[in-house]
């Protein structure tokens, strides 16, 4: 391999999908950039990042020695909690709250399905033990613990067989003594086995919800440290000796080392990657208020931006047993960019349902064995297939040309799976899958925005993975919107945003208060605590104390309701003051939320949160777009035109001849018209009728959409 030049400039960001694993390499000094694309290898993940790495190094000419450090995004802590290959995991719990997990919140997530399937816990019941030990709402301790029977418990648990063991007592985020107590008691009866405690993982209100944290918590911690020691050896086998950072679902990086004992906090790791992406490319852009549209090769994903900044929330789930159905998955009460699925992927595998009506997904061919027309013995039909069979992707150009796709097994699946059963052509059969995976999304991206109390129309679509530029600008028109940016490297724009997001860390700590009774002293106190062990984690990972950032906020409700609306936390310094604006803030973002404020019912703060936050890495690559004319514009545009072919038109409703251009040679100033498909290595960007596409500075294709009558 190239010798280094003693410069450790590069940065590498690497996102593992469910198809493919991207990469994208930066010049700190310099701001040059340059992408990859790999399948993924799910039988060893790492095998596919370590290869992926050492190609973008060899293709580049740079040595591993003048990297600066790796950047990685993960699927697989939601893969190992989606198809429960976790390790073996016990729980330990307040006497009288074995079944907690079982019990949950004693609501149906279908309350008309009579034969309805639960969420099964991941620890069993025979491997749930109870300790006597009480805490009061308020702190105060009812019962010390009993370590005897602790003892005992330890020793049934070194005979079980268990690998990691989850400890989660009752209010103890009010007090921790108790569990901090069985854990070095844990620890030392049991040298072999992780132990996490629910007072770290997650100290917040909700007892359902935080023992379910702490469980999947300790569920894939040693899969995780595993995962993360052979790569980080693979990459000094290689000659990277840096350190190593992952991804945080809410946007934030930290170092491997505080990964390792918050696995849970990466489950979104790659989607978030993506959002940070987009989130710069709208400011850059100009266009704050961003619906992220990503759309990768297993699933599709919608997240709005206001303000150039995503919305992070503590409640979603995961591995869920019905897809889009709310309550059918595993809690987790962990800091994650507010996203929602919205529909399948390029891979999502095609079919005809119970009604006689094309359906797509949720299930998906993956990497292996693939869309039929990767040629890997898939037979199933999936949008990717439709989509080269409706023209929209060249089959000699897929992946720069590194990956040819086969036409033929395209359309033997199509034609055997859903044109033949229905009665129709291979270009209704194609059409109908394309058109049904766009409505799908549509429909999903606008509910979503609707539950925020926004519209998706007044948003500017930002699409982003391998298959997002594809149906972009049709999946808008459907939400009404009126125009599209879409960023070179949109394929692997999660990879990008990793290098794009700060360092940090984000603390919370429960305490219930009205405004009236706030102990603003203790307080203080309190948020000082978080913000010196939020620094400590920066100060450890290379970040100066100087560039240290801290946000306060505040989980904020009318006494009574069981939700909270995240309120930005003024300073701290004067009583009455921090109280009036706390109150204004709170009617604020709740009327924002919901429309109205409830002026007679007194609020009350549940938990608090502090974020400590580094830089955000500077990256630009804008180049001065000229006023130029349209005859100009024209001829720009036109020097990077390579051809055309037949691609199907939804406006027309029949195939036409379709100007293709090359996306690298589209300068800025340039302008084009639709109907066009512009192609680079990671993606092709479908263009519809009448869409007016300029280049702006930084490359990205703004696309100005026609509205549609009606």
């Amino acid at each position: 391999m190239k010798a280094g030049n003693g410069k450790a400039n590069w940065r590498i960001g690497v996102d593992i999908g469910g198809t493919f694993t991207d990469l994208v390499m930066t010049d700190a000094a310099t701001g040059r950039l340059f992408n990859e694309k790999v399948l993924t290898t799910p039988d060893d993940p790492s095998r596919g990042v370590l290869g992926g790495i050492e190609l973008i190094l060899g293709n580049n000419k740079v040595a591993a020695a003048d990297v600066e450090h790796v950047i990685h995004g993960t699927t697989l802590v939601a893969n190992a909690l989606i198809e429960r290959k976790g390790v073996r995991t016990a729980l330990v719990t307040t006497a009288g709250f074995r079944d907690v997990l079982e019990i949950a919140r004693e609501w149906r997530y279908d309350i008309y399905d009579l034969f309805l399937t639960p969420v099964a816990s991941l620890v069993p019941r025979s491997l749930r033990f109870e300790v006597k030990e009480r805490v009061a709402y308020d702190g105060s301790i009812v019962e010390p613990l009993d370590t005897t029977a602790l003892e005992q418990v330890a020793q049934q648990i070194a005979a079980s067989g268990v690998e990691a063991v989850a400890v989660c007592f009752l209010h103890s985020f009010k007090r921790a003594d108790h569990e901090m107590q069985a854990k070095r008691i844990l620890e030392q009866r049991l040298p072999q086995v992780t132990v996490c405690v629910s007072s770290e993982v997650m100290p917040e209100i909700g007892e359902y919800e935080r023992t379910a944290t702490a469980v999947c918590n300790a569920y894939v911690q040693p899969l995780f440290r595993k995962y993360i020691s052979g790569l980080i050896e693979g990459l000094k086998r290689m000659g990277i000796h840096r350190d190593l950072y992952l991804m945080q679902s809410d946007g934030g990086t930290v170092h491997s080392d505080t990964a390792i004992e918050y696995p849970i906090r990466l489950v979104q790791s790659g989607p978030a990657g993506g959002v940070q992406a987009t989130s710069l490319i709208g400011r850059l852009a100009g266009s704050p208020e961003i619906l992220c549209f990503d759309m990768g090769g297993t699933t599709a994903k919608a997240c709005l931006i206001d303000g150039g900044q995503p919305t992070v929330t503590t409640d979603f789930e995961v591995a869920r047993l019905q897809r889009f159905r709310k309550g059918s998955g595993i809690p987790l009460k962990v800091p994650a960019v507010d996203m929602i699925e919205i529909g399948s992927g390029g891979g999502s595998i095609s079919r005809i349902n119970q009604l006689g009506l094309i359906q797509v997904g949720p299930d998906s061919s993956s990497a292996v064995p693939g869309p039929a027309c990767y040629g890997q013995g898939g037979a199933d039909p999936t949008v990717t297939d439709a989509d080269l069979l409706l023209g929209y992707l060249d089959a000699n150009a897929f992946l720069g040309g590194d990956m040819k796709l086969d036409r033929a097994a395209a359309e033997r699946a199509l034609q055997d799976r859903i044109a033949t059963p229905l009665g129709i052509t291979l270009t209704e059969a194609a059409f109908g899958i394309h058109e049904t995976v766009n409505e799908t999304m549509a429909q999903a991206a606008g509910i979503h925005a609707l539950e925020k109390g926004k519209k998706a129309s007044d948003y500017v679509m930002v699409p982003i993975g391998g298959a997002g530029p594809v149906h972009a600008c049709h999946v808008a028109q459907k939400l009404g919107m009126k125009r599209a940016i879409i960023p070179i490297g949109a394929g692997v724009a999660s990879a990008f945003g990793f290098l794009a997001s700060p360092m940090s860390f984000q603390f919370v700590q429960a305490s219930v208060s009205s405004l009236a009774q706030l102990d603003l002293p203790a307080l203080r106190e309190m948020i000082a605590g978080l913000e010196r062990k939020g620094r400590a984690l920066l100060l450890n990972s290379g970040v100066a104390e100087a560039d240290c950032q801290v946000r306060v906020s505040a989980a904020m409700r009318y006494v009574g309701q069981g939700y909270e609306v995240e309120v930005p936390v003024p300073g701290l310094e004067d009583g009455a003051s921090v109280r009036e604006q706390l109150a204004r803030e709170f009617d604020r973002c709740y009327e924002d939320l919901y429309g109205r404020v409830e002026k007679d019912t007194p609020a009350e703060i549940v938990s608090w949160r502090v974020v400590v936050q580094g830089p955000t890495p500077e990256l630009t690559a804008r180049t001065q777009a000229p006023s130029v004319s349209d005859a100009t514009a024209r001829d720009r545009a036109d020097s990077a035109r390579k051809g055309e072919r037949q691609a199907f038109s939804v406006t027309r409703g029949a195939f036409a001849a379709t100007p293709v251009y090359d996306r690298y040679r589209l300068v800025p100033g340039a302008r084009l018209q639709g109907p066009a498909i512009i192609e680079e290595r990671e993606s092709t960007v479908v263009v519809p009728d009448a869409a007016v596409v300029t280049v702006d500075g930084y490359r990205n294709l703004v696309v100005d959409l026609p509205v549609k009558a009606g």
